[in-house]
C-alpha cells in the first residue's frame, strides 16, 4: 500500500514514511492509493472472530510489508486490549463507548496503535525522533501514555490555555521522562498552525527528526477504523443498518468512519455532530468552506475552526459535495442545547455523558425524530469524569472518580508557557532548556 500526498499527489510513500514524516511536503496529508474492500461474507462472519483478528485484518491492507505480521498481531492487541462496548441506552439509540482505555478516551485507539508501530520503526535508529502534537484535550493525554517511556522519542505537546479541563491538563502535564508539554496563550488551531509551520521548516527539520501524532498522521487516523467495525459486530439488528452520529472537531474520526464504509461496513448514513463551530455544517448547507476562528464550548475537544481531516473526506468523495451530501449530514449543537441533552439523556434513561458524547446523541436523536424507522450509534467519545463540572452541573448527578484518575491529582504538572509565536516554539524545540 503506498500513501499519496493530498497537496503533491506525485509523491507517494509507504506506511513506514508516511507514519515517520506525519506530513508530506507543501504540508500535505497522505492519503490511501487505494481502499481495501472486505466481502459481504467476511462482514456477515465478523461476530465469530475475535476483536483482535478484525483489527489485524483492518489494518494489514494499509500496513503491508512495513511491518511483520507477526509484530503487526502484537501492535493491534495492545492497541485494542480494553473493552469497547456498544450499550442500548434507549429504544433506537446505542452508546459506542469509546473511553475504556487508560485515559478514558477514544483518542487511546490511535495513540497506542501508533505508539508501538513508531517504536518499532526506530528501534534501531540512533537518531531520536520529536513527536510534535497539538490537542483540543483528549489527543495530549492519550499521546503521552501511548509514548512514555518508548525509547529513541521525544513528544512535545502543544494544548491551549485555559481551554482543557483539569484530568485533560493533568494527563498530559504530568507524565514527565520523555513528555513536554507546552501551554499556549492561543486556541487549538493555533497550536496546530505551529505544529504544521515547523513541518514545512527545512531549517529546522534539518536539524531535527520531527513526526507529528496528530489525526493527520496515517498512523492515528487509519486505526479509528477498528471500533467501527467492532461496533456492527456488536450490532444486534443485522437487517437494519445503523445511523452512525460521530462528535466531530477536527474530523479525523469520522473520516475513518467513512473510509471503513468505502472499505465494506454497512452504515445507512453518518452524522458530523458539532458543537458551536460549525464550519463543515455551514459548508454542507452552502457549498463554501470558510474556516474560522474556534469558539471555546462545553465539548472542548470539538473546538476546531479549521479541521484538518476534512479535506480527506473531500478526497474520498473526489470533492463531490452532493456524492458527500448522500452519506454524510452535520449538525451544529448549540451549549445550551448540549447542557439540555446531558440532562435529559440521564434523567430519562439513566446514562452519564459526557459534552460531547451529548452533542452526538443529540443530532442522532434530532436525525431518528425525521426518519422514525431508523436506528442508531452516538460515539461516547470520554468519560464523564474529564469533564465533571459541566457533567455535574448539567445532570445534578456526581461523577464517579476512577482510580486512575484519583492518583492524577497527587502528581506534579509541569508545563512550559508560550505564546503564539513560531519563533519562539522553534527556539524551544532547538533548545528546550532555554
Amino acid at each position: 500500500m503506498l500513501f499519496y500526498n493530498l497537496n503533491k499527489p506525485s509523491e507517494k510513500v509507504d506506511f513506514r514514511t508516511a507514519t515517520i514524516q506525519g506530513l508530506g511536503s507543501e504540508k500535505g496529508l497522505f492519503f490511501p492509493e487505494r481502499i481495501p474492500k472486505f466481502s459481504v461474507d467476511w462482514m456477515n462472519e465478523i461476530e465469530k472472530l475475535p476483536d483482535d483478528e478484525i483489527a489485524f485484518q483492518v489494518m494489514l491492507p494499509y500496513v503491508g510489508n512495513a511491518i511483520p505480521e507477526n509484530v503487526l498481531r502484537r501492535i493491534v492487541r495492545e492497541t485494542i486490549s480494553f473493552n469497547i462496548p456498544l450499550v442500548q441506552v434507549s429504544e433506537k439509540i446505542f452508546s459506542l463507548e469509546l473511553f475504556h482505555g487508560p485515559t478514558l478516551a477514544f483518542k487511546d485507539v490511535g495513540a497506542r496503535f501508533m505508539s508501538r508501530c513508531l517504536g518499532y520503526f526506530m528501534k534501531d535508529n540512533v537518531r531520536p525522533v520529536t513527536v510534535l502534537v497539538a490537542t483540543s484535550g483528549d489527543t495530549g493525554g492519550a499521546v503521552a501514555s501511548g509514548f512514555l517511556g518508548v525509547r529513541g522519542v521525544n513528544v512535545v505537546i502543544l494544548y491551549p490555555s485555559g481551554k482543557v479541563s483539569e484530568v485533560q491538563e493533568l494527563q498530559l502535564t504530568t507524565p514527565g521522562q520523555n513528555i513536554t508539554a507546552l501551554e499556549v496563550t492561543g486556541s487549538f488551531d493555533d497550536c496546530q498552525s505551529l505544529v504544521k509551520q515547523a513541518f514545512s521548516d527545512t531549517t529546522l527539520t534539518e536539524k531535527i527528526f520531527l513526526t507529528s501524532a496528530n489525526s493527520i498522521n496515517v498512523a492515528r487516523w487509519l486505526p479509528q477504523q477498528i471500533y467501527y467495525f467492532l461496533a456492527w459486530k456488536q450490532w444486534r439488528n443485522k437487517h437494519k443498518l445503523p445511523v452512525i452520529s460521530v462528535p466531530s472537531g477536527n474530523f479525523g474520526n469520522i473520516c475513518a468512519g467513512l473510509l471503513a464504509s468505502h472499505s465494506g461496513l454497512p452504515v445507512k448514513h453518518f452524522i458530523a455532530a458539532c458543537n458551536m463551530n460549525a464550519v463543515v455544517p455551514d459548508y454542507l448547507k452552502t457549498g463554501i468552506y470558510k474556516p474560522v476562528k474556534a469558539k471555546a464550548s462545553l465539548s472542548n475537544a470539538m473546538d476546531v475552526g479549521d479541521p484538518s481531516n476534512f479535506v480527506r473526506i473531500l478526497e474520498l468523495f473526489n470533492s463531490g459535495q452532493e456524492l458527500l451530501k448522500k452519506e454524510m449530514s452535520s449538525e451544529s449543537i448549540s451549549d445550551e442545547e448540549t447542557g439540555a441533552a446531558i440532562k435529559d439523556i440521564h434523567q430519562k434513561y439513566n446514562y452519564l455523558a459526557d459534552p460531547h458524547g451529548a452533542v452526538g446523541f443529540l443530532a442522532l436523536e434530532r436525525w431518528l425524530t425525521q426518519h422514525p424507522g431508523d436506528e442508531g450509534i452516538f460515539l461516547e467519545t470520554a468519560h464523564p469524569v474529564k469533564f465533571p463540572d459541566v457533567v455535574e452541573h448539567y445532570s445534578g448527578f456526581p461523577v464517579e472518580v476512577p482510580e486512575e484518575v484519583e492518583s492524577l491529582f497527587d502528581k506534579k504538572s509541569n508545563s512550559k508557557k508560550l505564546s503564539v509565536d513560531y519563533e519562539a516554539f522553534k527556539n524551544h524545540l532547538l533548545d528546550p532548556g532555554s
